[in-house]
């Protein structure tokens, strides 16, 4: 995989102030739109063409949908109090063995949309003390607070919108 999207090499400083937590879940709610506006053109040629070692534009889709319960869950654990938010699948068995290549797009983003609605709902009816709750994020072993996890999600969708682009530029050309 090309350095430039590994993900897993990205180092996150959560310095943002509370203060910017609607501007970080407008990030989040504008996702869905985004992702519709890139790859509602695309043939279906160039949405299940595999590159080297990595997801086709189809399956970075369905990963998006597929972390929304993974992100729920952390909220439900910054909710409840949990010193460690819940582990994320690092292999990523779900988005694997999903075969997002034989769903259609359009049932790919609509349920990304759904999923994400209804978290944006549950950031919106947040109060501002929630934002500053803190955990222990297990990968990177640092601390996080409900709006460093915005942001994470936030870079998340744009590490996978970034690929989706690059993957559409080097088929379409």
């Amino acid at each position: 995989m090309e350095s430039r999207f590994n993900w897993f090499a990205r180092k996150f400083k959560f310095d943002l102030p509370p203060e910017i937590f609607p501007m970080v879940v407008e990030r989040l709610r504008g996702t869905p739109v985004r992702l519709e506006e890139m790859t509602k053109s695309l043939p279906q040629g160039i949405l299940t063409r595999r590159p080297k070692e990595t997801w086709t534009i189809l399956e970075n889709v369905g990963h998006l949908w597929d972390l929304e319960p993974l992100w729920d869950g952390r909220i439900d654990d910054f909710l409840e109090g949990k010193e460690r938010l819940r582990a994320a699948d690092s292999i990523n068995k779900k988005t694997d063995d999903a075969n997002h290549n034989a769903a259609s797009l359009d049932t790919l983003l609509g349920s990304f949309r759904t999923a994400r609605e209804a978290m944006v709902a549950r950031f919106d009816a947040m109060e501002e003390n929630q934002v500053s709750l803190t955990a222990l994020h297990p990968r990177l072993d640092q601390p996080m607070r409900m709006i460093d996890l915005a942001i994470f999600i936030a870079e998340h969708d744009d590490h996978h919108l970034a690929r989706i682009t690059d993957l559409a530029r080097k088929f379409a050309g």
